[in-house]
C-alpha cells in the first residue's frame, strides 16, 4: 500500500469492523469499549487498536527495554516445541514476572518512531509494542511462520519502500497470533490462498510475546532458558 494512497484512520477502522461483521463505530473518537470489543473479536491487543484508529497510546505501553526483545527469538524458538501443558506453565511464570513491581529505568531503546503512513508501519508498530526490533521481527516471523526475510525487508515495510504482500501478510498475521484474514480486511491485500487460522502453538506463543513486552532482558533470558529447560525434560 502506498504510503501516500493510505486510507486514514476512520477508514482502516471500518474496514476491520466490516471484516469481522461489527457495526462501524458510532462516534469518533470511539470509545474505548467499542475499540476493547473490536481488539478481542480480530484477536488483537487493545494497543493495536488504538494505533489503527489513530488515537494516543494507553500509559504504560511504551515501557520497555529494547535489549530485552532481542531475547524473544529465542524464547519463540523453544516454546514452540513445548507441549500445550508447559506452554501454559511458561506463560504462568511469565505473568507472574510481569506482576512484580516494574523498577525505575531508563529505556536504553527508546521507542522508534513510526514510519510513513501506510500499513507497513502500522503492522511494525503493533510489533514494537511488543518490543521487537526490525531484527527481533524477522527472527521471529521465520520461527512462526516460514516467511524468513531479512530485517532491511521490515525495515523496508516500515518505511514504505516495500509494500506488503500476502506472503508478508501472513508472517505479520503469525507473530501477532490473529488470522491473516483480519490482517487482509484492514489492508486490503488478498489473504493467502487456502489460508486458515493461526495454529494453537502459534496462538499461544504469540501470547507470551505479548506477555513478556515489558520484562527486563535477564527475566526474557530466563524464560528462555526455562523453555529450553522443559524441551529436554
Amino acid at each position: 500500500m502506498n504510503p501516500s494512497t493510505c486510507p486514514g484512520p476512520d477508514v482502516l477502522l471500518a474496514r476491520l469492523a466490516r471484516g469481522l461483521d461489527v457495526s462501524p463505530p458510532p462516534e469518533h473518537p470511539p470509545s474505548e469499549v467499542y475499540l476493547h470489543d473490536l481488539a478481542v473479536r480480530a484477536g488483537l491487543r487493545d494497543p493495536d487498536v488504538f494505533l489503527v484508529a489513530g488515537l494516543p497510546l494507553p500509559e504504560g505501553a511504551l515501557d520497555l527495554e529494547g535489549t530485552a526483545g532481542g531475547w524473544v527469538p529465542s524464547l519463540v524458538q523453544h516454546s514452540l516445541a513445548l507441549s500445550p501443558a508447559d506452554r501454559r506453565r511458561l506463560r504462568t511464570r511469565a505473568r507472574a514476572a510481569a506482576g512484580r513491581p516494574r523498577p525505575a529505568r531508563t529505556l536504553e531503546r527508546p521507542p522508534a518512531e513510526p514510519g510513513p503512513q501506510g500499513l507497513g508501519s502500522l503492522l511494525v508498530h503493533m510489533l514494537a509494542l511488543r518490543n521487537l526490533s526490525p531484527s527481533a521481527v524477522a527472527e521471529t516471523m521465520c520461527l512462526m511462520s516460514g516467511v524468513c526475510k531479512a530485517a532491511s525487508t521490515i525495515r523496508m515495510v516500515r518505511d514504505g519502500v516495500k509494500e506488503l504482500d500476502a506472503e508478508l501478510l501472513g508472517g505479520f498475521a503469525a507473530v501477532l497470533g490473529v488470522p491473516v484474514a483480519v490482517l487482509a480486511a484492514l489492508s486490503g491485500v488478498s489473504a493467502p490462498a487456502q489460508s486458515a487460522g493461526p495454529s494453537p502453538e502459534v496462538v499461544d506463543v504469540a501470547a507470551l510475546i505479548w506477555e513478556v513486552r515489558h520484562l527486563t532482558e535477564q527475566e526474557v533470558r530466563e524464560l528462555a532458558d526455562s523453555a529450553e529447560e522443559l524441551n529436554r525434560s
